[in-house]
């Protein structure tokens, strides 16, 4: 389906799919004050423009529901019966994880939506069983408000996601990809920095708080940390690499136990920063 096939859709039937995308009634009727959409730019524009500043945290929290627990497989099954074609493929990282895996991440999310009143939300897209609980454990240790904020960022991740699903034909390409991107390299074996967690933090009235975090991939590699096409207000910002438990992992005896870079964000172009880094030294560059 391309996005003219959408516009002719019926309210009911637009909102419906919709909802489907993002499980807000009010980001739902929302956008649908702009419907028919002029262009899939638009869509996504307003869809994150509503998102960030139209809704609040009750928004959140009800899109939150509608989302199975990571690695809760009756779930899935069961109340997410809608959603289950877009849910499933998003999680099939977990379809290959141990059951030893699969127990701790449950266990981890029990803990997690103890801790923080609502379930760990994360974009499950092309992260496998092991990342996810290494992501699961590191944001464990965040406060319920900066979860609050990370877990609304992963939904709309998922949002956009799920509405290029929903438009396979649609014409995607003025869409901006994620504005700041990240690569590690391990210089003392001249190999990707692998399952190395790191923090993105905005200064809020004068303390570091994280907005969002990610695990490296097997290249090194951390593509999503926002959600396409969400700029960064221009400021200084600051990355948090988990130097310390990557040597530890790989049993080398490291001098770092974190590495902190900040930097300023200028404008609205992509922002590159990597990390090349051995256990006594480090350095980085901002790169294309």
């Amino acid at each position: 389906m391309d996005l003219i096939s959408f516009n002719k859709k019926s309210q009911e039937a637009a909102k419906e799919q919709l909802f489907q995308c993002c499980g807000s009634n009010n980001w739902v009727n929302q956008l649908m004050q702009h419907f028919p959409f002029s262009s899939e730019k638009i869509l996504v524009e307003k869809a994150t423009q509503i998102w960030y500043e139209g809704c609040g945290n009750s928004d959140w929290r009800a899109a939150f529901t509608h989302h199975p627990k990571i690695g809760d497989v009756k779930s899935l099954e069961k109340k997410f019966a809608a959603t289950k074609h877009l849910a499933g493929k998003e999680q099939a990282g977990v379809a290959n994880a141990t059951a030893t895996t699969i127990q701790q991440l449950a266990q981890a999310n029990t803990d997690y939506e103890a801790k923080n009143g609502f379930i760990f939300i994360v974009c499950a897209t092309g992260k496998s069983a092991t990342e996810m609980l290494r992501l699961l454990q590191d944001r464990l240790q965040n406060t319920p408000e900066e979860e609050l904020h990370i877990a609304m960022g992963e939904q709309h991740k998922i949002t956009i996601i799920r509405l290029k699903k929903l438009l396979p034909n649609a014409d995607w390409s003025a869409f901006n990809g994620c504005q700041l991107t990240t690569h590690v390299l391990d210089t003392s074996v001249g190999k990707p920095g692998q399952n190395l967690a790191i923090r993105l933090q905005a200064n809020k009235e004068g303390k570091w708080q994280t907005i969002t975090q990610g695990v490296t991939n097997n290249d090194g590699r951390i593509g999503d940390l926002l959600p396409p096409g969400r700029l960064m207000p221009p400021t200084n910002y600051r990355m948090v690499f988990d130097t310390g438990a990557y040597f530890k992992q790989n049993k080398i005896v490291g001098f770092y136990p974190q590495v902190e870079i900040q930097f300023t964000v200028f404008d609205a172009a992509h922002y590159h920063v990597p990390l090349l880094i051995n256990p006594f030294g480090y350095s980085t560059y901002r790169g294309s």
